[in-house]
């Protein structure tokens, strides 16, 4: 049958089967986490050829459909930071149009543009700028199409509420219609005008949660919720310790199972059975042998790392260290270290993953679907275009669901079993083959003159990594270098990556420098920066906490602290109280700037959750190990914070409309540990040198300098 030109431009896009669909169009509104439920679109995944639109044209990103909806294509994910919502208002705001007309497909390789993952704090100012823009480029598409139909001055028309007017000749037409359901293969331009920040009515306000009814009822289904027709069960054998070869496993007992299914290929043995508990029953009965190899533990992880350490990398180093030793009237040598801890996501690792007609298809909980992908692809030796990854709105993530494990062992089940395989970890298997938030050693020594100028600044941060690591004060002689070290435990990204450990440490010495000049916590950070940012937030926390205000009693102490990351600024006062040396944080003030503002209330939650978390890596989150096993591999042995644990917490909120957007995501959390450790040693006179500060809860038992 001949092709309609409307029906070309259709299928230039990636999704152009759905997008034949009202129904998928209706449903997206839902989220991807119920609409592909359905066996019938299931079944599409391998039916479909894709010509993907080029990324510099607005139908990638932005399609207006003749029913008026507009359907947009992200490749970030949601995982509980609302940025489905906040990006829905971006669009909204340059197309002119209510919230509630925006739906957004995000996170599905075969739909999406790939744009690398939701990482750094990137999806506000990276995605919510391309998406502006994408938006903006749309509207003003559509304006010209209008002006061409009414051989008009496009500059004369308005575009409002989902249509395009001629307040002269009053004549008006539907954004469906304009668009005529076709995808607007138009480039985007760097020179597309986008509406003033100072004329934006839906970014800047607290508009509520999209599609909140759906969560607060139940209704949205997880990856762990979910079930496709002929889905079986799957488990996978793990080792009693890292580093394990497998010699021999004796697994008779569990084929005699009925239902199970034994899939063995090297060293990996998993299981199939029609239940999960069936299938958690016969990797029970798996009698296998293991040969393990000695390994560091938690009590040797410290020295290890500082030994393993390389030369290092530099982030910056100025003028002669050896000078500003000499000129200084007081120095100051520490060192600092931090443990490993869990990310203890809401929802552990789970995936479903199907093949049809040699297309493979995976839903899962990662932050990285492109890069799950592609991995996918490797392991299969199968071009990534017979690779789909779906990611429904998932269950937290806090920077350890970069990879994609669960996706890994489901995929290999189902394509030895030829039947869809759920895999959902256990929180011991999250806890325990999950990566960690790398440990690390800070070494810092420093010299400051008795008016509180800093002289000197050698700073060295042994496996941690290098973010944040540039020291925001004035320091004429300095350096600041990263050393990889070899790290016991399996480690990568968490929320702050390592700007929560450089922060800790600078900040720790910057609290002691402070004491050792008689000097106020505040004047001093205050006397050594200039950016103008840095001392908005300081100014700011410490007016709200009424710094300096209070006088203080036995036992009380005041701490406050300050960071930048990822386009963030942050300045946090905490208040502790003492007694019998157990600690017990009373207050935290924390400001926070970020650019401009998008959502005033999920901005809130984002720091809020930040500090909360916070608490956990500043007081009593570490992951104990030894012989290549995790030894507190359960919410009931990992201390996260409870709400006993938690203090009064106030939010000072510095909405920047002159600046672009930042991400919020990551930046709150890092001035919680410092300045409930300055707050320490303001009542005690004890500088603590290691995270958590207080795991048994009282603050006599980790002084360690």
């Amino acid at each position: 049958m001949e092709k309609t030109e409307k029906q070309m431009s259709i299928h230039s896009d990636p999704g152009q089967n759905y997008l034949n669909r009202r129904k998928f169009f209706k449903l997206l509104g839902g989220g991807l986490a119920v609409v592909f439920v359905s066996n019938d679109l299931l079944s599409l995944a391998s039916n479909r050829t894709f010509i993907p639109i080029p990324e510099n044209q607005i139908g990638a990103w932005v399609h207006v459909g003749e029913d008026g909806i507009i359907t947009v294509f992200t490749g970030k994910t949601e995982v509980g930071q609302n940025i489905r919502t906040s990006l829905a208002q971006v669009v909204a705001e340059e197309l002119q149009v209510s919230l509630d007309s925006v739906r957004l497909v995000m996170a599905d390789t075969d739909l999406v543009p790939n744009d690398f993952g939701t990482v750094g704090s990137r999806s506000t100012p990276q995605m919510g700028a391309q998406l502006r823009k994408a938006s903006a480029a749309a509207r003003h598409e559509l304006i010209r199409v209008a002006a061409a139909v009414w051989k008009t001055d496009p500059d004369t028309l308005v575009a409002d509420g989902g249509f395009v007017s001629d307040p002269t000749n009053k004549n008006k037409m539907s954004y469906g219609q304009l668009s005529g359901g076709k995808r607007l293969l138009v480039p985007i331009s760097d020179a597309t005008k986008v509406i003033p920040i100072a004329e934006r009515k839906i970014s800047g306000t607290s508009v509520p949660k999209v599609n909140i009814k759906s969560f607060l009822t139940g209704k949205h289904k997880y990856v762990s919720d979910m079930k496709v027709t002929g889905m079986v069960y799957g488990k996978i054998l793990r080792p009693p310790a890292y580093k394990s070869e497998l010699i021999d496993a004796d697994t008779s007992a569990a084929k005699a199972i009925p239902g199970v299914i034994i899939v063995q290929e090297g060293g990996f043995i998993g299981v199939t059975a029609n239940d999960p508990w069936t299938a958690a029953k016969a990797i029970k009965v798996i009698h296998a042998n293991w040969k393990t190899s000695p390994q560091k533990a938690r009590s040797e992880l410290f020295e290890h790392l500082k030994n393993t350490g390389d030369p290092g990398r530099s982030s910056g180093i100025q003028g002669d260290l050896s000078k500003g030793l000499r000129e200084a009237d007081h120095k100051h040598k520490a060192s600092y270290q931090v443990d490993y801890i869990a990310h203890v996501p809401l929802e552990p690792r789970a995936a479903i993953a199907f093949w049809e007609q040699g297309k493979l298809t995976v839903y899962t909980g990662t932050q990285r679907p492109f890069g799950v992908r592609d991995t996918l692809a490797g392991l299969f030796n199968i071009p990534k275009e017979m690779v789909r990854v779906i990611v429904p709105d998932t269950g937290s993530a806090y920077g350890g669901k970069h990879s994609g494990e669960a996706a890994e062992e489901a995929a290999k089940l189902s394509k030895a079993v030829g039947k869809p395989v759920k895999l959902v970890w256990t929180r011991e298997e999250e806890f325990t083959w999950a990566y960690f938030r790398p440990a690390g050693v800070i070494e810092i020594n420093s010299g400051v003159r008795k008016d509180g100028t800093i002289t000197a600044w050698d700073f060295h941060n042994y496996n941690s990594g290098p973010a944040a690591i540039a020291t925001p004060y004035t320091v004429a002689n300095q350096q600041n270098l990263f050393h990889p070290a070899d790290t016991p435990l399996k480690q990568g990204s968490y929320r702050g990556l390592a700007s929560t450990a450089n922060v800790f440490a600078r900040e720790s010495h910057m609290g002691d420098l402070a004491r050792m000049l008689e000097m106020d916590q505040l004047d001093f950070r205050l006397k050594n920066l200039k950016e103008p940012r840095f001392k908005a937030v300081l100014e700011a926390a410490a007016k709200s906490f009424g710094w300096g205000a209070r006088k203080k009693s036995p036992g009380n102490g005041f701490g406050i602290a300050t960071g930048f990351d990822k386009g963030g600024y942050v300045a946090t006062c905490a208040e502790v109280s003492i007694i019998n040396n157990r600690v017990k944080v009373i207050r935290i003030t924390e400001a926070f700037e970020c650019g401009a503002i998008v959502n005033p209330a999920h901005l809130h939650n984002q720091i809020m959750g930040s500090i909360v978390q916070g608490l956990g890596g500043a007081l009593f989150e570490a992951v104990d190990f030894a012989g290549g096993k995790i030894l507190n591999p359960s919410i009931s042995s990992y201390r996260v914070p409870r709400f006993s644990d938690l203090p009064e917490i106030e939010i000072v909120m510095i909405d920047r409309k002159d600046l672009p957007s930042a991400g919020a995501g990551e930046a709150p959390i890092i001035g919680v540990a410092p300045a409930i450790r300055n707050a320490i040693l303001d009542a005690t006179g004890i500088g603590l040198t290691a995270l958590p500060l207080i795991p048994d809860g009282k603050v006599a038992d980790n002084v360690s300098g």
